[in-house]
């Protein structure tokens, strides 16, 4: 395969999970990389576990994360249809296929019979495998004869089809990021292909979308290593070169031991999906990334650095600057420990790299109560941006901006406001009836008047500070004076009097 072709595969049995994205992620990064294409196939074959809106669900996450995929179900393409349920028809000529080979059996045990063989064997002490020690004894075309079988078949009798594992032969497996290993097949069992309404298994459906799609190289979860010895075995079954392999590691738990579930997001207060999401089944819904107020990019850049390190140790990359860089051999093997305090810390970052009229749209587009115009709004989002983490945290620190104080906290009130302090605010309160509210004029204002009555600045400046924003809080007084204009600063002034009586 000389052109590299990679695929992003879930199954629409729930949310995308921050994993799952970063799988997505570095397939797309590698694509990129290499010249190649990004295929996003859906693999609902397992109708059990299915969940209404989960497809619709992870394409809105995509297409929110940037990463845009070249094929898809919504967008078509030359190997189209990219969802298995509708390439039924594909499967059964494959199925025909295998069975013609020494790789393939049918087996007609039902679930009951197969439930009474693990009891008999967990009786003694065993464990049940359905592999090449059991198989000879069971209900299936290599143990019947041919007219057994044939019988059966006539009946209608449900089967299923089964890989039929090599007996004690080596495997050398190849993997780009965990190198090479090996495996004997006599440690592996039998697995159904072709479940008994003629539908495909993961396994089987897997590599022969694969094979049709062209796919070079596949980059998974390390969930999947366990399968890697049965799939190399089917593209051999098939006659087919195999694709290249690759399996990333976990992302870790904040301490460092396990995979990160949702259960530590809810016990750690942050999200694990992209966007917010809605159990059809029970109506809860679980917080995600976009809702909670991250920028697209800063969380992909968060997302991209979970067991992958750029040259020079660089922190901040855009999505084109990733795929210029990303190398599949300088992922890490070990897991990627999750951290909540990072993620915010990349938000933090590109909120300061988010221009103001960009971070004022994000804004409008919210729930919060802006009373402003867009004029003043740019302002505050001019004062308050350096200290934000979250797009609502300009409006969240600088709420004094959008309405007078209604309460004076009281640890800063003992420390700004003495027996003395009243009178001196009601003098600078006339004086300001005829400045010019312009921060710089303002700043001269109070100083002259702090010297003029031979005061220290904190104590005009600290009680000033208090009626404005009834905290010690917040950028310069000049800055918020100019803002809240004349009146108002007038008013919180003879507010804070009044309230300190």
């Amino acid at each position: 395969m000389d052109k590299v072709r990679v695929r992003f595969a879930p199954s629409p049995t729930g949310p995308l999970h921050l994993g799952g994205v970063r799988t997505a992620l570095y397939d797309y990064l590698f694509a990129k990389n290499q010249g190649g294409e990004f295929v996003l196939r859906i693999e609902d074959t397992d109708t059990a576990r299915y969940v209404e809106g989960a497809e619709e669900y992870i394409e809105e996450a995509l297409e929110w994360c940037g990463i845009i995929a070249d094929e898809s179900p919504k967008k078509g393409g030359t190997f189209a249809p990219y969802r298995q349920s509708e390439r039924r028809h594909i499967y059964d000529k494959y199925t025909e296929q295998i069975l013609k080979t020494d790789y393939a059996y049918i087996a007609f045990d039902t679930a009951e019979e197969l439930d009474a063989i693990r009891a008999e064997y967990e009786a003694r002490g065993d464990v049940f495998s359905y592999d090449n020690k059991s198989r000879n004894r069971l209900r299936n075309s290599i143990a019947l004869s041919e007219e057994e079988v044939q019988r059966l078949l006539d009946e209608k009798t449900p089967y299923v089809v089964r890989f039929k594992m090599p007996i004690d032969r080596t495997l050398n497996l190849v993997d780009i990021i965990r190198g090479n290993s090996s495996v004997n097949t006599n440690t592996l069992d039998d697995k159904v292909l072709v479940k008994n309404d003629g539908m495909p298994t993961y396994h089987f459906a897997n590599i022969i979308d694969d094979h049709e799609m062209e796919i070079s190289h596949v980059i998974r979860g390390e969930e999947w290593l366990p399968s890697l010895g049965l799939h190399t075995l089917l593209y051999e079954a098939m006659g087919w070169e195999a694709p290249q392999f690759a399996h990333l590691s976990l992302i870790l738990k904040p301490e460092g031991k396990g995979k990160l579930s949702k259960r530590d997001g809810d016990k750690f207060g942050f999200p694990v999906f992209p966007l917010n999401f809605t159990d059809p089944a029970t109506g809860n819904v679980s917080k995600g990334y976009r809702e909670s107020g991250y920028l697209p990019e800063a969380f992909i850049n968060m997302v991209a650095l979970l067991g992958w390190s750029p040259a020079d140790d660089k922190e901040i990359l855009s999505l084109d600057e990733m795929a210029k860089e990303f190398d599949l051999n300088k992922v890490h093997k070990a897991g990627a420990r999750f951290s909540k305090e990072k993620a915010e810390w990349f938000n933090h970052q590109y909120i300061q790299k988010t221009s103001d009229e960009d971070l004022l749209n994000i804004l409008k587009n919210s729930d919060l109560n802006l009373t402003l115009s867009d004029d003043k709004l740019l302002k505050v989002i001019k004062l308050m941006k350096e200290r934000a983490t979250f797009p609502k945290d300009i409006y969240e620190n600088g709420k004094f901006f959008f309405e007078a104080p209604t309460s004076y906290d009281e640890k800063a009130s003992k420390k700004a406001w003495n027996d003395e302090t009243s009178a001196i605010l009601g003098e600078l309160a006339s004086n300001l009836e005829e400045a010019d509210f312009n921060a710089e004029n303002l700043k001269q204002t109070v100083h002259d008047f702090a010297e003029n009555k031979g005061l220290g600045m904190g104590k005009v400046m600290m009680p000033l500070r208090l009626s404005l924003v009834g905290e010690l809080k917040g950028p310069d007084v000049p800055d918020i004076m100019e803002l809240l204009g004349k009146e108002e600063t007038i008013s919180r002034i003879n507010n804070a009097i009044n309230n300190f009586k």
